[in-house]
């Protein structure tokens, strides 16, 4: 009943769908009423830029104005508007990303997905990525690959992000500076200069942001810069180049208790004269980060073509936890190649993709103890390195009747080399060198796509993934060495339909999906709040996801100078004017197989950490350069432990955004805006520790807050 009922919601909200793509649009003709269909959809993943309706695979976009109707402070809310995607953050900036799965072996990070900043490898060769890096506002576009679908991408069930940063409209050169200021001593900056012909572009930001914080001991510093520079060198090449440097401070509040969590959700973990909390400890996590990608790409002939890109980063990071001080230095660096080429095949097009990637690193590591916030005596002293690498194909036939048929797979290998140079935690010491190997693996896939009508697809396919553990897995911060750990494996089977109905006005994407995973991990955090990691034996993952979007009403005549893909909604003379709304639902049946643990047998229970139940919903209204964008969220409680002992209540929250553009002598642009967030000041957990010891489960999110701010720009004629 509750599936009917959920059914019949979706059905009743025809004239919804979530803005999932980046559009592909000319300027539009003014002396004729703009039609109202919605842009189509362009897919850069798999290096084809195929349409949407043409991708057999379940593929979300966000873009610039989905992330612009939101409090820029944070990606999450924007993510979360992806059916099947959730972004959760523990502490201010301390995020954690979960697509078709649950964040059960991700207790802080990013885990089991692959990130990808343009054509950069942003996940590290040890598996784990720095999301809390990015300043929103540098982000233009952010395409997920769901499920073990991205064989381009190599090893990882949970799938593949791909990551852009804005670009400046071409023929134009501007300046912009922004500043905002919220609720929780919020405060904001930032300045862009940016400059575009048709043979290139050139664009630099700035942004810092300081928070106070909701709980004690939750303060945030981050300041971010970035450079973004293309040139066509010729007609057959291609040259971009990204620079990122960020340097990050906030604190660690630390987990409560349900009691403490209900006495009062802005305290910190608080402790004794025996063991000091985190506000005693004064735990924090800091880190300066520095990346350099260059990507060239030549155009071999029509048919031929490849992409490289060569790249760099080195960071610093000082994290005191409750009990340990740990101060790493990590440099790594790699590359990414792939070629295009197009020919045909029993008279009928046919397109390869094929290429390959390679990611080393080396890190010193140093563990000492933790006295109140500068290190104690040393623990352990450790290098890492790491050295992961794949090869990948695939092949896209188009068939007669509108049919597609994709084959891919990968080949990944990885190898960790762990060095103990110093040991204080066993006497006598035990100091050793290790080589830990992954045997190949090959991830296939094979889909097949059927073109209903021209707007109107549906697509089934089959893939499998390979997941091995992080670096942080395999050496968790206890000091051990887990030596048995070992990678998940998992296959989904998928169908789906996409396309556009009435007149185009609506869109629509639904996938259905059974993912079955093998020696999944899972995550228990012992008594001084250290993450231990643990293969169970396998868990089987189902879903559904809808999401649909339309307008249901919008004004006839559009101004020539309309948002181009990836821009922000600031460039835009004079939008036009009108009501859209979307809705997107995910539902989960997520469940453990074959699992004991501790003479327990958690066999069929809810798998730890997803809700069976979300979905966001919102309208976007605007009319002579005002606009507000109300958003609701909803997530359905979820089980905090393996035994489904104890669960984190369901939730609603209400947020919106609204505010005035103009554009002045054509030059002059002007922006203010101001926000609310959780509107009913509901009290929830967002991120919460799985399987903790002594049930310190929840890391609760702010309450009711505000922001406003303000954006002037320049634009030279």
């Amino acid at each position: 009943m509750r599936l009917l009922y959920l059914a019949g919601l979706l059905a009743a909200s025809s004239l919804m769908t979530l803005p999932t793509a980046q559009a592909q649009t000319t300027p539009p003709d003014t002396t004729r009423p703009a039609p109202v269909a919605l842009p189509e959809a362009t897919v850069i993943g798999y290096g084809q830029r195929l349409p949407l309706r043409r991708t057999a695979a379940a593929v979300g976009v966000v873009d610039a104005g989905v992330i612009g109707r939101f409090n820029e402070t944070s990606l999450t809310q924007a993510v979360n508007t992806l059916p099947g995607v959730r972004l959760e953050e523990r502490a201010t900036a301390s995020y954690r990303l979960s697509v078709r799965g649950s964040t059960l072996r991700s207790p802080f990070g990013v885990r089991n997905v692959k990130v990808y900043y343009h054509d950069i490898p942003f996940t590290e060769a040890s598996g784990s990525t720095p999301l809390n890096l990015l300043d929103p506002t540098l982000i233009g576009r952010i395409e997920v690959i769901k499920g073990p679908a991205g064989s381009a991408y190599g090893a990882g069930t949970g799938g593949a992000v791909l990551l852009s940063t804005r670009r400046p409209e071409p023929g134009t050169s501007r300046v912009a500076l922004g500043a905002a200021a919220g609720s929780f001593g919020l405060r904001r900056y930032t300045a862009t200069a940016e400059t575009a012909t048709e043979k290139g572009l050139l664009r630099a930001q700035y942004a810092r942001q300081e928070l106070n914080g909701y709980r004690e001991q939750s303060t945030l510093r981050r300041d971010v810069l970035a450079l973004d520079g293309e040139v066509a060198a010729s007609d057959k090449q291609t040259v971009a180049v990204h620079a990122l440097y960020t340097d990050l401070r906030y604190q660690l509040p630390g987990g409560l208790t349900r009691a403490q969590f209900e006495q009062n959700p802005r305290q910190a973990r608080p402790g004794t004269a025996a063991a000091p909390g985190t506000v005693a400890q004064r735990t924090f996590y800091a880190s300066r980060t520095a990346l350099l990608g260059l990507t060239h790409e030549y155009r071999f002939s029509e048919r031929l073509s490849n992409q490289t890109t060569l790249y760099g980063t080195g960071s610093v990071i000082r994290t005191p936890y409750l009990v340990d001080f740990e101060r790493n230095t990590q440099v790594g660096g790699g590359g990414r190649s792939r070629f295009n080429y197009r020919t045909a095949l029993a008279g009928r097009p046919l397109r390869l993709t094929a290429g390959g990637e390679l990611q080393t690193s080396f890190e010193s590591s140093r563990n000492y103890q933790n006295r109140g916030g500068t290190p104690g005596p040393l623990r352990y002293d450790d290098e890492i390195r790491t050295l992961t690498g794949f090869g990948f194909a695939q092949a896209d036939w188009e068939l007669p009747y509108g049919f597609l048929a994709t084959v891919g797979a990968s080949y990944n290998r990885l190898r960790y080399r762990i060095r103990r140079l110093q040991d204080a935690l066993n006497t006598p010491p035990q100091p050793y060198n290790i080589s830990r190997d992954f045997r190949p693996e090959v991830s296939p896939r094979v889909a097949l796509l059927k073109e209903l009508t021209p707007t109107i697809s549906a697509y089934a396919s089959v893939s499998s993934g390979f997941s091995p553990p992080t670096e942080e897995e395999i050496r968790p911060s206890d000091g051990s060495l887990n030596q048995a750990l070992q990678a998940e494996r998992g296959t989904s089977y998928e169908v789906g339909a996409r396309g556009e109905v009435l007149g185009q006005r609506l869109k629509f994407d639904v996938a259905a999906y059974d993912f079955r995973l093998r020696n999944t991990i899972v995550v228990r955090t012992n008594e001084l709040g250290q993450q231990l990691f643990y293969n169970t034996g396998s868990t089987r993952q189902r879903g559904v996801e809808a999401a649909l979007s339309g307008w249901l009403w919008r004004q006839e005549r559009v101004a020539a100078s309309e948002s181009l893909p990836g821009k922000s909604s600031a460039y835009a003379a004079e939008e036009p004017g009108g009501l859209r709304a979307f809705v997107s639902y995910t539902y989960n049946h997520y469940r453990f197989g074959r699992y004991e643990s501790s003479g327990s047998d958690f066999s069929g229970n809810r798998l730890t950490g997803t809700a069976p139940h979300t979905l966001t919903a919102g309208l976007d209204a605007s009319a002579g350069g005002f606009y507000l964008s109300p958003t609701v969220s909803h997530q359905a409680r979820l089980p905090l432990n393996d035994a489904n002992t104890d669960y984190a209540a369901g939730y609603w929250t209400f947020g919106a955004r609204g505010g005035w553009r103009r554009t002045w002598f054509r030059a002059l642009e002007t922006e203010l805006y101001v926000g609310v967030e959780n509107a009913t000041d509901r009290r929830y957990s967002l991120g919460n520790d799985l399987n903790a010891f002594g049930g310190r489960y929840f890391q609760p999110a702010p309450g009711r807050n505000y922001y406003g701010g303000a954006t002037v720009g320049w634009r030279f004629l």
